[in-house]
Parts: C-alpha cells; sequence; structure tokens
C-alpha cells in the first residue's frame, strides 16, 4: 500500500512522521517539494491504511512552536494499493497521486482511496493546466464586470471585475473551473496582473464617480511584485487611485500578519480603497478589521440567501451591518438576488448590493448599457436589466 501525503505550509523532517504516527514495516520517503510517500506492507485490509491516514492527519493537525511561533499545519493524503490499483512502483505511485489530487480539491484534512474516475479527472486537470499556460499568450482571457449598486442614491457605484476565459473548444468557462488551478500553479500572479491591468484602463474610460474593484488572491498577496504591479496598472491606465479597490479573503489574512499588514499599509498609501470580501466565512476577520481600517466589507452570499425567511442568518447579518456602522466601514451585500432581499438589506441600513437582481457579470462593452439603465430604473419598480446573453460552459 502506498500512501501519499502533502504537507502545506511548512517541511516536516520524514523522521517526525514515522516516529509520531508509529508507522511499522513501512518505508517513508520526501519525493520533492512537501510530498512524501510512505511505502507500508504486513497489512491485513485497506482499512488499515486509513487507520494510518487518519493518524497521520490527527497528529499533524496539532499546532506546535516553530522559533518562538505556534504554526498550524494541514495535510492531504492519497491512497492506493496492490495490485487493484496497480502491479508496480510507478503505477501505484500515478494512482496514489491521481487519489491526493482527489483529497485536495476536497480541503485540508482530507484522505481518498484511488478510484479508476480519479485517472480519468486528472488527465483532464493536467490538459486544462496545459491550456491555461497558453491562454494568456493567446488572448483567451476575458475581463467580465458585474455592477455594485448603491442603496441609498440608487445609482451604479462601480463594477467589480471578474475573470473568464473563453476557451477555444469548451466556449466561456467560469473562474470556478480554473482559478484553482492557476493559484496552485502560480499561473495566477501573472494572471492577476493582466486582470488588475485591463480593469483599470477599462475604468478610466468610464465617468469619474464609478470605482472598479479587483480581487487579490492570497497568491499574489505573497507575491513580492503586488506593489509594482498595482502601481504600473494606475500609472498606465491613468486611473486615480481611490478608484481602485482591492478586495482580499480570509485567505490573504491567515499567514504572515506582520508582513500582510505592511502590505495592506503600502496599498492604502498609494490611495487605493481595500475591501474585505467574503466577511463571516472565516475566524481572523474580527482581529483584522480592528488592525487595519478597512474601507469596506462584503457579505458573503451565503448569509444573504436567505435572510428573508424565517430561521434564516438574518441575525448574522444585521451583526454585520451594525458593525459597519459602529467602525464607520460601507457594508456591501454579495448575492442579491431578489425584491425581498433588497428591501430587507435596505431596511437594515446596507450601503450596497450586488447580485443578478442587479445584473450578472457582464462583458466590458455592456458595462456602461448597465450604468445607464439603473440610473434612470429602479429595481424597487419590478424593472429587469437589460437584456444580456452570455452563457458559461462548465
Amino acid at each position: 500500500i502506498i500512501v501519499k501525503c502533502r504537507l502545506i505550509q511548512i517541511l516536516i523532517p520524514v523522521v517526525c512522521i514515522g516516529w509520531y504516527c508509529y508507522i511499522r514495516w513501512a518505508t517513508v520517503c520526501r519525493l520533492g517539494g512537501d510530498e512524501f510517500a510512505i511505502v507500508q506492507s504486513a497489512l491485513s485490509s485497506p482499512e488499515d491504511a486509513a487507520i494510518l491516514a487518519r493518524r497521520i492527519v490527527q497528529t499533524l493537525a496539532i499546532p506546535f512552536q516553530l522559533h518562538g511561533r505556534e504554526v498550524t499545519i494541514g495535510v492531504s493524503v492519497g491512497i492506493a494499493t496492490a495490485p487493484s490499483d496497480g502491479s508496480d512502483f510507478r503505477k501505484l505511485l500515478k494512482s496514489a497521486d491521481a487519489a491526493l489530487y482527489s483529497a485536495k480539491e476536497s480541503g485540508r484534512g482530507i484522505w481518498r482511496f484511488f478510484d479508476p474516475e480519479m485517472e480519468s479527472r486528472q488527465q483532464e486537470r493536467r490538459k486544462l493546466e496545459s491550456d491555461l499556460r497558453h491562454a494568456l499568450g493567446n488572448d483567451e482571457f476575458e475581463v467580465f464586470f458585474q455592477p455594485l449598486y448603491e442603496i441609498s442614491t440608487r445609482r451604479i457605484g462601480g463594477f467589480e471585475a471578474l475573470l473568464r476565459w473563453r476557451h477555444p473548444e469548451r466556449g466561456l468557462v467560469g473562474p470556478s473551473d480554473f482559478i484553482s488551478i492557476c493559484e496552485e500553479t502560480g499561473l495566477i500572479v501573472p494572471i492577476g496582473a493582466w486582470v488588475l491591468s485591463q480593469a483599470c484602463l477599462e475604468a478610466s474610460r468610464w465617468p469619474d464617480d464609478l470605482k472598479v474593484a479587483v480581487n487579490v488572491s492570497a497568491i499574489q498577496f505573497r507575491s513580492a511584485d503586488l506593489i509594482d504591479n498595482v502601481k504600473l496598472a494606475l500609472q498606465m491606465s491613468g486611473l486615480p487611485a481611490h478608484r481602485l479597490e482591492l478586495e482580499v479573503t480570509e485567505s490573504v489574512l491567515l499567514t504572515n500578519r506582520e508582513a500582510t499588514l505592511d502590505v495592506l499599509h503600502r496599498l492604502r498609501s498609494l490611495g487605493c480603497n481595500i475591501s474585505m470580501d467574503d466577511f463571516g466565512t472565516g475566524y481572523s476577520s474580527l482581529s483584522y478589521l480592528r488592525k487595519f481600517p478597512f474601507d469596506k466589507i462584503k457579505i458573503d452570499r451565503s448569509f444573504v440567501r436567505d435572510i428573508d425567511q424565517p430561521d434564516s442568518s438574518a441575525v448574522i447579518v444585521k451583526a454585520i451591518l451594525g458593525l459597519g456602522k459602529s467602525l464607520r466601514v460601507r457594508v456591501t451585500a454579495e448575492g442579491v438576488e431578489t425584491r425581498e432581499q433588497l428591501e430587507w438589506l435596505r431596511a437594515e441600513g446596507c450601503d450596497q448590493i450586488q447580485g443578478y437582481l442587479i445584473s450578472p457579470p457582464v462583458p466590458a462593452d455592456k458595462a456602461m448599457d448597465q450604468y445607464e439603465y439603473w440610473n434612470s430604473h429602479s429595481p424597487w419598480a419590478g424593472a429587469g436589466g437589460p437584456v444580456i446573453d452570455v452563457t458559461v460552459n462548465t
């Protein structure tokens, strides 16, 4: 039985894995990077491998001290057994690798046994990764824009820039199908820089009262080029910095807090606005609100979905809106799809909404159609926005 695991954030000496998890009749080796393989024999059944995987996950999840700081790591585990998953080491390792990727897709602390469908999915993923490496040079990416609607003025206040991939064979591909691959491969850094430059360039053609919001991933945030990329995008487009809003998520805030705060302050010193995206989905957001003066927090769509229903997450949304008022931070509600949700949010003092009630993300040349329409029509009147045919293939 081969157990292949990937350690996240830090490399643990192989001897520690063997000692802490009491691995017997096994060979443990580092394959490279953050991947290790455990070749185990003398097992009575595959379930014994699952017991080992559980032990590895539980043991490595225990926080420990490193240079005076508490560190927590995660591990994903893929398992392949002989002879059903391969009769030689190369095939077994390939099967374990497919199981590992399946485990990673499900999140940290997960282990998976190999099944044949995993191999086909991994082949498909590799093909997608190969296509992604050529997509930027082939001009296959597009930036779509979704309106941000101001409740008090009943006007469009800006747009969020969202990446789309017009694949030559698959058609228009949504971000959920490729962004994770971009982040794992590091492609998100050059692609993210391109999105930033395109968004600023497009926004420079809009009326002066409109802002553009751009997501910054955790990978981009750790890149040494982020500050320079923002400066370059602003300089090349001529967009005033106060019209650029950079959105960061919980994952950006979880690692290296001192360095993260330093980058946030440097971005703020450029004149950019900083928003906390998907607020409420993690556990460190509140602590960062104390340490950094965010310009806006965005309530995750999962809380907005049923706010007008009994026994819903309305109490959480009310608390976030109250927090925003107390801190004098603007609040945007994502995923607003009905007039009832809009009216509830208006009554509770929400500043801004985003969602399909106003418009789905649209191509750049359709953004001003949305701007002009919603500045003369009201979503409370039951009017729908201009009809735009946007098909995303999944």
